[in-house]
């Protein structure tokens, strides 16, 4: 199968990852302690849909670009950051002693995905090092900064349509 067909995996296994969080997280969260702060259900699934639809617009301009667009590298980090969101999950499980939410298709899903997809990536020469080395330290850093803006977002959207 052709690397531009095997790119929409990422958004799809986002999406089926998203679905879970967006069913468990904010009841999770509650009692989450040091692993997340308390969130409320309608700003998080506010927060996850545009996080969602980022991977499809990622996704799409790595499509656009081909190899070694600024798309390619963007994915790349993006997967990336869903691998070491895997690492979250499977910490949190094993600090608190119970599930946290996410786990589940971020060690069925997540991690065979992305893995793959990446491996792809660099052995087809989508992305190359050196060149990959800021994507995927930087694409991470910056989508966990933008958590709180995203939860800001969705308490805005929530409050304004009464949800």
């Amino acid at each position: 199968m052709r690397l531009q067909t095997v790119i929409w995996l990422f958004p799809i296994a986002l999406t089926l990852h998203n679905l879970e969080e967006a069913v468990w997280f904010p009841v999770w969260s509650q009692h989450a302690g040091f692993w997340h702060s308390p969130v409320g259900a309608s700003e998080f699934r506010i927060g996850l849909i545009i996080l969602t639809l980022m991977g499809y617009g990622v996704t799409y301009w790595s499509f656009r670009g081909g190899a070694e667009s600024m798309g390619s590298y963007l994915l790349a980090g993006f997967a990336f950051a869903m691998l070491l969101n895997v690492i979250y999950h499977l910490a949190a499980t094993v600090g608190l002693r119970e599930y946290a939410a996410g786990v589940v298709t971020a060690v069925l899903i997540n991690l065979p995905v992305m893995s793959y997809l990446l491996l792809r990536m660099f052995r087809q020469h989508w992305v190359r090092w050196p060149k990959a080395i800021p994507a995927l330290l930087l694409v991470p850093v910056t989508l966990l900064l933008l958590i709180p803006g995203l939860l800001f977002v969705g308490r805005t959207i929530s409050s304004l349509l009464g949800i």
